[in-house]
């Protein structure tokens, strides 16, 4: 595989030709790969046939759900992972986009728009099948917790980090710093594609303190409403072992209103006292956690 990394803020496109990837006897091209009405299916023994609207979606809105969420819905640092989340709260939430019950803070995020305009050319059939599918699948473990004060240099690839050439590192600061662990494969869309996520030393605890007493109130138990090991209970979503970066910014658009949908009432007065600090500790721990 030849996927160069440049150091003009962008990947720049895999040489011609077939890939593969650990695992496969598939091969796809970059184009194939990058093809939003396409989902390049690298391990079809690990999940039920997609579904045409996960596999191809339907032009010209509505890409294919795998495109952004994997064949596998194990998804990045710049989305969702969808694997074993309730099929009720995944159709909620396409009709929460749809509706503008749920948007986003902060800068515009193009992969948002993107979703706002595809829940709203999606149809009931459509998102169901979507649902269902994903639902009943399983998230695999994918993220590597890395606790420390300095991270390797990056940069923005489009809508996610990739590390810089050479060794030189920063402060982590105030944030979390998640990466493919492999770009080529990750761009490749698959499923098995791991990720490390840095985190500022001691997150990890202070998290774990927050998520199981509250914090003397400062938040609630989560287990109160995920379940006793925060992998959800009926409609409501699992939260243990998805990406830090997507749920930093779930608490963040909680606590300023992007997200108004169902359930929000619920999660508003548990993120209404957290500091951005509190949000990264606890993202560090549920990261850490078995899906």
């Amino acid at each position: 595989m030849g996927l160069s990394v440049g150091s003009e803020g962008r990947v720049p496109p895999g040489k011609d030709g077939l890939h593969r990837v650990p695992g496969s006897t598939a091969a796809f091209s970059f184009t194939q790969a990058r093809d939003v009405f396409f989902t390049p299916d690298w391990h079809p023994g690990d999940h039920p046939p997609m579904p045409e609207i996960v596999a191809r979606g339907r032009k010209p809105d509505v890409r294919a759900c795998g495109s952004c969420h994997r064949a596998e819905g194990t998804g990045g640092p710049q989305n969702s992972s969808l694997a074993g989340l309730p099929a009720s709260y995944v159709a909620q939430q396409i009709a929460d986009f749809k509706s503008g019950a749920r948007k986003f803070s902060g800068p515009e995020r193009i992969n948002i728009l993107l979703m706002i305009r595809a829940a709203k050319a999606a149809t009931d059939d459509e998102v169901q099948a979507a649902a269902n599918y994903y639902s009943a699948l399983k998230l695999r473990p994918v993220i590597k917790i890395v606790e420390t004060d300095t991270v390797p240099k990056t940069y923005v690839a489009r809508n996610f980090f990739v590390v810089s050439k050479g060794n030189d590192k920063e402060p982590i600061g105030q944030r979390i710093v998640e990466v493919p662990a492999d770009v080529n494969q990750f761009e490749l869309r698959d499923s098995r594609s791991q990720f490390l996520a840095y985190v500022p030393v001691g997150s990890v605890t202070k998290g774990e303190a927050l998520a199981k007493s509250g914090g003397a109130g400062t938040t609630v138990p989560c287990a109160s409403c995920h379940g006793p090991d925060l992998k959800g209970v009926g409609p409501i979503p699992g939260i243990a072992g998805r990406s830090p970066s997507y749920v930093v910014r779930q608490l963040y658009d909680f606590k300023h209103g992007a997200r108004a949908g169902v359930g929000a009432a619920l999660m508003k007065p548990t993120v209404e006292k957290l500091s951005v600090d509190d949000m990264i500790s606890l993202a560090a721990y549920l990261a850490s956690l078995m899906p």
